[in-house]
């Protein structure tokens, strides 16, 4: 049961995000019904499972939210904020027992008692005379507008292996009989004799007859938990109207070919001496004989068109443990390296035959290593749609009246990379909010709209990611964060900065222009924590900004952190990689360069000048350096760099290893990875090595 209740946690999470996401969406649109239904069948559907797997205190607990939910589907009741505030914090607090079950924090009951009396506060009183609630129905649902109770056939038919995925199909019928009256026969025509009947299986079904003037809605929210697991089928057979004089219900033929117990075969063996009912219409002459051939391949069609769909949609995704995608990617990782020392060897070697083969391996390993990095890709709008929460509690904390919008939802990322993009990503909004957008009254005075407005975007650059987090607020003051990096002495009194050097001093550690303290970081604030997390992950963070426009931030990332394209080098006899996506070109340095440079470590490149950094004397490469180096000019933080190296020797695909706990301390390098040839290979740094140098060069 372990695993069930696991497998439980997993969807009764997912559940959670849906239902914060919906009740965002309701608070801006609360007469939409889809979502009124939306809220209501997810905390159906974590009541239902919860009873199932022993989440007792979970399955309680939302019955009660479930209830008044089921009021407002029903329209006794409206969306109201109030309402909108005590279920999300019984969404919280649902979220609390599920961690409680793992491990984590206890919800106190007090809390769960006091949601459960303030949306108690809001269920208004019964209406004489009206019982039922009311609800709005269509024709499809077979009721009366009055409200009259309709009699429906449902017959449930739940697959074998439901018992063994912990579903109780007793408690579903259990639940039925609460909407009214209702009948149930079980069929045991599929029981197997006692030597081959498995206790774990599910050989029966059932057939209800059920009246009530609840719905076919409520009816499948019965089942809206397991209706992936089983055979449904709900009919109206009694739609609650005025009755006929004669009362005779259908004939007993009638109704069994209605449920489909009465086949065509067994029709033609008791009916022998008629023939097929087209073949009586075309000798009679009612119906031409090619409108009969005409109606039978419409029906033969539409059954195999509905066969295939069905088919398809059974087979459209299935749930795989995140582990067993990581292991999968190491996996390729590990063959993507074996490739590399294939196709090396086969080349030595110079075998045609070999050399074919090891091709035939990398356009294959190519493929696999694609379509494995393509499975762990998630659509961000998963991440996005958590910080609309974020802005909502904010915005009503500081009493500013903020919208988010987002763009590019769909735009998918590594799994690994949004899960380490979350943390930097909320400090980057609540400073929009909390620093950026100015109170309501402010914002009137300065001309612009009440309501200030967060927008955050995602869209596709090559192999990389930008993110953009954009405010209509105040933007930046220029002249606070040059008087702030002047006081604190990270620039000179007379340097001469351009704005987006001046912008780039917020991300100095503990770094911050406000005036007072609030419950919420100020722009700047744990800004150098931002941008080593974003560099961590092989990014890029830019900040621009206009006074009293806003400002906005833009994060570039590489789609996945397992496997990237890289520049190989070399100095001395060891190799180096570094990320191929910050690279922007290659040149020379020569001797008669350097010495040109009279010892700064500068170098012209059409006129313009490039500072870069030695590798072979930083790391302290024993041996002499070639006549002619190369120098590796990167994009880092808004700047140019580069890194002179003995050799580059071209295009590499690197899978990223560790460097293990031993080497957790050693500066400049972010991982190693094995080449061709079995030696390894250390990835550089470079944001970080950037750092160091302009870090030892402010203290000379």
């Amino acid at each position: 049961m372990d695993a069930h209740r696991q497998a439980y946690r997993e969807e009764a999470y997912e559940l959670l995000a849906e239902l914060e996401s919906s009740l965002l969406e309701l608070e801006e649109t609360p007469e939409d019904m889809e979502l009124i239904g939306r809220v209501f069948r997810a905390m159906h559907t974590i009541k239902g499972s919860g009873a199932m797997f022993g989440f007792e205190d979970i399955a309680t607990f939302t019955h009660e939210v479930e209830t008044v939910f089921d009021l407002v589907r029903n329209g006794k009741m409206t969306v109201t904020r109030d309402l909108v505030n005590l279920t999300l914090r019984a969404r919280d607090l649902i979220k609390g027992m599920l961690d409680a079950s793992e491990g984590g924090d206890v919800v106190e009951g007090r809390e769960a008692a006091a949601v459960i009396a303030g949306l108690k506060r809001l269920v208004p009183p019964p209406e004489i005379g009206d019982p039922l609630p009311a609800k709005q129905v269509t024709a499809t649902d077979g009721e009366q507008a009055a409200g009259g109770a309709v009699t429906y056939r449902i017959r449930f038919r739940p697959v074998p292996e439901v018992t063994v995925n912990g579903t109780n199909p007793l408690l579903l019928l259990a639940e039925l009989r609460q909407l009214g009256e209702c009948r149930a026969v079980a069929q045991l025509a599929n029981v197997p004799e006692l030597e081959e009947l498995n206790p774990e299986s599910c050989h029966v079904y059932w057939d209800v007859i059920l009246t009530t003037g609840r719905g076919i809605d409520a009816i499948k929210d019965v089942f809206i938990f397991i209706e992936d697991d089983c055979e449904l089928k709900i009919d109206v057979i009694d739609d609650g109207g005025i009755l006929d004089t004669d009362a005779d219900y259908k004939k007993l033929g009638i109704i069994l070919a209605e449920r489909g117990d009465l086949t065509r075969q067994d029709m033609e063996a008791i009916l022998a001496k008629q023939k097929r009912f087209g073949e009586l219409l075309v000798e009679q002459g009612i119906v031409h004989p090619e409108k009969v051939e005409s109606a039978l391949v419409e029906q033969q069609h539409v059954k195999e068109v509905r066969k295939e769909r069905q088919a398809q949609e059974s087979a459209s995704s299935i749930r795989v443990p995140a582990e067993k995608l990581d292991l999968l990617v190491n996996l390729v990782g590990e063959l993507v390296t074996v490739q590399a020392r294939l196709s090396q060897t086969a080349t030595g070697r110079g075998d045609a035959l070999l050399v074919s083969i090891a091709e035939e391996v990398e356009r294959l390993t190519n493929e696999l290593r694609d379509t494995a990095l393509n499975i762990r890709m998630l659509p961000i709008g998963t991440t996005f749609s958590k910080f609309k929460r974020l802005v909502r509690d904010l915005s009503v904390e500081l009493g500013k009246d903020i919208e988010m919008t987002t763009d590019g939802a769909e735009t998918e990322l590594d799994k690994t990379v949004i899960e380490k993009l979350n943390d930097p990503l909320v400090h980057l909004i609540r400073n929009s909010i909390d620093h950026g957008i100015e109170q309501p009254d402010r914002r009137l005075a300065a001309g612009k709209p009440r309501q200030g407005t967060v927008h955050l975007a995602a869209v596709h650059s090559g192999d990389s990611v930008l993110i953009t987090i954009t405010d209509d607020g105040a933007g930046l003051d220029r002249e606070a964060i040059r008087a702030k990096g002047i006081e604190r002495g990270i620039i000179p009194a007379t340097a001469e900065l351009s704005d987006k050097e001046i912008y780039n001093l917020i991300f100095a550690p503990g770094f911050s222009t406000a005036r007072t303290v609030t419950s919420v970081s100020g722009r700047g604030v744990g800004m150098d924590v931002v941008k080593k997390a974003i560099d961590a992950l092989r990014g890029t963070i830019d900040l621009t900004s206009e006074r009293g426009k806003g400002t906005t931030i833009t994060i570039k990332l590489p789609l996945t952190l397992a496997i990237i394209e890289s520049l190989l080098v070399k100095i001395g006899d060891d190799c180096f990689v570094l990320p191929l996506s910050i690279v922007e070109e290659c040149v020379e340095l020569t001797r008669e360069d350097v010495k040109n440079a009279h010892g700064r470590n500068l170098a012209n490149v059409r006129d313009q000048i490039v500072p870069y950094v030695p590798l072979r004397e930083r790391f302290m490469v024993k041996g002499e350096a070639p006549e002619i180096e190369q120098i590796v000019i990167t994009q880092v933080g808004g700047g140019r760099v580069g890194f002179v190296v003995d050799h580059v020797i071209g295009e590499h695909q690197t899978v990223i290893k560790s460097l293990g706990k031993m080497y957790k301390d050693v500066k400049g390098l972010s991982g190693a990875t094995i080449l061709g040839d079995g030696s390894v290979a250390l990835i550089l740094d470079i944001p970080h090595l950037v750092r160091e140098v302009e870090l030892e060069q402010a203290v000379r």
